[in-house]
């Protein structure tokens, strides 16, 4: 049994939690502000290089990086607004924004999503209107008294920009400011561009039910599955390609990659990795996070206030390691389960209330031990289910929110009458396979 102690279990998992503090020490600047070359969490340990250098030799550029370098035409007398956050950096760490404005573009607003301009806010936190202290442009939330500019927002904009690193899973909510702000630019006669960026988990592999419409919301928009492997750009082709916003007589352009590959992870990139949100610390996270996000719909403590946010899951006086023993039982691929205690604390991501803060918790810590091969969405709904069995009278779900991660009330309903979760996988085939048929047509990249 592994322990933890004010905010993450040790030793192993405190060394992500003193990595992640070192990373956001340079890296949650935004506009106005230069992270230093490297970027934190770019290049590889140790060699020196430079995060610029590291992408180069990577052969990825971003869409950002491709506008700049070879299309700043399309900008040329246009007023321009930017929906970003602090992810919208260039090679040299630089952010968008002030590159823009250092090459004479006319940047008229800002417009910012969950987590904020810097991506500094709590999960759920309401994010107010804003001037940007460097620059003096306003900044309008995206995620406070609207999630949609209006027409007072846009009418100092021709040209609205959006970019910001996703992370490949149907619950993201920056998929949806997308839309939102692509039905506002519709429907004011406004451009959008799009600079992509990758899919940190891959472009390939596409696991989970597809949304039901009827539980449509912004923690799931469109009917996709859970990950869906996409990248944004090509997510924005099929929003409306398939007409999936109220106005689709939208003028899109996406700025795609360059050297990408849909095969390939963030870590092979050589991108700089920055957390997209706060929870959201490593590309670790990321991985597990199709399927351990569904933890939020229980009473169970999803890891926000620790080290390891996701990748853990457990509560107040649950045996851990028989959990986990439980969990290893089902041989699910690519995954090993530990049974670890640790205490969620207060402040930074998790808020100031996470789910049992300042309580010693028993539960699973996840070990992915071979990425290709894990099922992030079938490990996620095995762990929910496992914790269901074993806490008897304990255990609770808050049903409206699981129906809006699994986008079907059908497969929660048999997942808690103890269905596997491989045959729930397997329901409804045929709006999978239609899936992956429209998500052909908008392919950008090779495998």
């Amino acid at each position: 049994m592994k322990h933890a102690v004010a905010g993450g279990p040790v030793p192993a998992l405190r060394v992500r939690e003193l990595a992640f503090a070192a990373l956001m020490l340079i890296s949650v600047s935004a506009c106005g502000q230069k992270n230093p070359p490297g970027g934190g969490a770019a290049g590889r340990p140790g060699d020196g290089a430079s995060a610029g250098d590291t992408l180069r030799a990577a052969g990825v550029r971003s869409g950002a990086e491709v506008l700049l370098s070879g299309a700043m035409e399309r900008l040329a007398g246009k007023r321009v607004g930017v929906v970003c956050n602090h992810t919208a950096v260039l090679p040299d760490g630089t952010h968008l924004v002030d590159t823009l404005l250092k090459r004479g573009v006319n940047v008229t607003a800002l417009f910012a999503p969950e987590h904020g301009i810097r991506g500094t806010e709590a999960d759920g936190a309401r994010i107010a209107d804003a001037t940007d202290p460097s620059t003096g442009l306003p900044v309008y939330s995206l995620y406070g008294r609207t999630t949609k500019p209006n027409s007072e927002m846009l009418a100092a904009v021709d040209l609205l920009i959006f970019d910001i690193q996703d992370i490949g899973s149907r619950y993201y909510t920056f998929t949806g400011t997308m839309a939102f702000s692509m039905e506002a630019a519709a429907q004011s006669g406004k451009q959008f561009m799009v600079l992509d960026r990758p899919n940190p988990i891959n472009g390939s592999d596409v696991e989970g039910p597809v949304l039901d419409m009827e539980f449509r919301s912004l923690v799931g928009m469109f009917p996709v599955p859970t990950r869906h492997g996409l990248t944004i750009g090509e997510l924005a082709k099929m929003i409306i390609g398939e007409g999936w916003i109220d106005d689709t007589r939208l003028d899109l352009q996406v700025v795609a990659m360059q050297g990408w590959r849909r095969s390939m992870w963030y870590d092979e990139t050589g991108l700089p990795w920055i957390p997209p949100s706060p929870n959201m610390r490593t590309l670790s996270t990321a991985t597990v996070y199709p399927g351990m996000c569904l933890v939020e719909a229980t009473n169970l403590s999803e890891g926000r206030g620790t080290a390891n946010p996701f990748e853990i899951a457990g509560g107040p006086g649950v045996d851990g390691g028989s959990v986990a023993e439980t969990l290893n039982a089902l041989r699910l691929p690519g995954v090993r389960f530990n049974g670890v205690e640790f205490t969620p604390r207060a402040g930074g991501g998790a808020g100031p209330n996470p789910k049992h803060r300042d309580r010693l918790c028993g539960g699973v810590e996840l070990e992915v031990t071979d990425r290709t091969a894990f099922r992030p969405v079938l490990t996620g709904m095995a762990v929910v289910q496992a914790f269901a069995r074993m806490l008897p009278g304990k255990f609770t779900m808050r049903e409206g929110l699981m129906d809006r991660f699994l986008g079907s009330d059908m497969i929660r309903k048999k997942l808690q009458e103890g269905e596997p979760p491989a045959g729930l996988l397997g329901l409804n085939r045929a709006n999978f396979d239609s899936y992956m048929n429209i998500r052909a047509k908008y392919l950008l990249y090779p495998e």
